[in-house]
């Protein structure tokens, strides 16, 4: 069951984007920085990027050294941040909406809860951008504590909507989304207590290689997050996004 969108009377429209476009040019803004912000590291940066107090061999650069201590990786990765965080937002009240429409009452609290942690993870995602762990090491640790903790929550919660608290059977393409949120789930909160464990063990034994399992894996929770956040065009591939100067931007299910 998809959410319905009504065409406003009169309306001029500037331009139509189908969801699919729409949501694949907002994640390609954090996809594309989080790129850029590694291979810069990697080209020019590898000695610095990679060096860790233990001054042991390492291949590949933490999550921090690629996007938030030099430039202009620093600076590439926070303009993609917040240029597409006011969509990510608007996906999220999407979300709120359909869920109002498909789940059962009972259900429409876990569903406010699950909005909130979906906003609150976005603002988080911000503000680690912002306040880096160079410039601000409290405020960054804080904002990350807080963006893992309602991303987890968030993603188990949706799963869990999504498999017991509907209304009707799931529709083929929502069953396939559900499934791949449950995957990505699953994958994005075991790679993070690896990359945990990893830097736990980093810093007691200093042995070679072990920080570049904790990259690897710290790479893989940003993936999986995207990942999850992109199974959207399956749950709306029906739907089209407007654009026009009287309405600003909505969505519609209307040609």
């Amino acid at each position: 069951m998809l959410p319905t969108y009504k065409r406003l009377d009169g309306q001029k429209r500037v331009a139509q984007v189908s969801f699919k476009k729409f949501i694949s040019i907002v994640l390609s803004l954090p996809l594309g920085g989080f790129t850029f912000c590694v291979l810069w590291s990697l080209i020019f940066e590898f000695e610095r990027s990679t060096r860790t107090h233990c001054d042991v061999s390492n291949l590949l650069p933490s999550l921090s050294a690629a996007i938030g201590t030099y430039e202009p990786q620093k600076t590439i990765w926070r303009l993609a941040i917040c240029l597409h965080m006011p969509a990510r937002l608007i996906i999220a009240h999407l979300y709120y909406k359909y869920y109002r429409d498909v789940l059962y009452p009972s259900r429409h609290t876990l569903a406010k809860v699950a909005y909130a942690l979906n906003v609150i993870e976005n603002l988080a995602l911000v503000s680690l951008s912002l306040w880096t762990s160079t410039n601000d090491y409290e405020i960054h640790r804080n904002a990350f504590v807080t963006f893992i903790a309602c991303s987890e929550l968030y993603m188990l919660i949706t799963y869990i909507l999504n498999r017991n608290g509907r209304r009707d059977a799931l529709l083929p393409h929502e069953n396939k989304s559900n499934k791949w949120k449950g995957y990505l789930f699953i994958i994005n909160l075991t790679t993070f207590l690896l990359a945990g464990y990893c830097f736990i063990r980093h810093n007691s034994y200093c042995e070679p290689g072990v920080y570049t399992f904790f990259a690897i894996f710290e790479y893989i929770v940003v993936w999986t997050n995207m990942g999850f956040h992109m199974t959207a065009v399956m749950d709306f591939y029906a739907l089209k996004v407007i654009f026009d100067w009287k309405h600003g931007i909505y969505l519609s299910n209307k040609s």
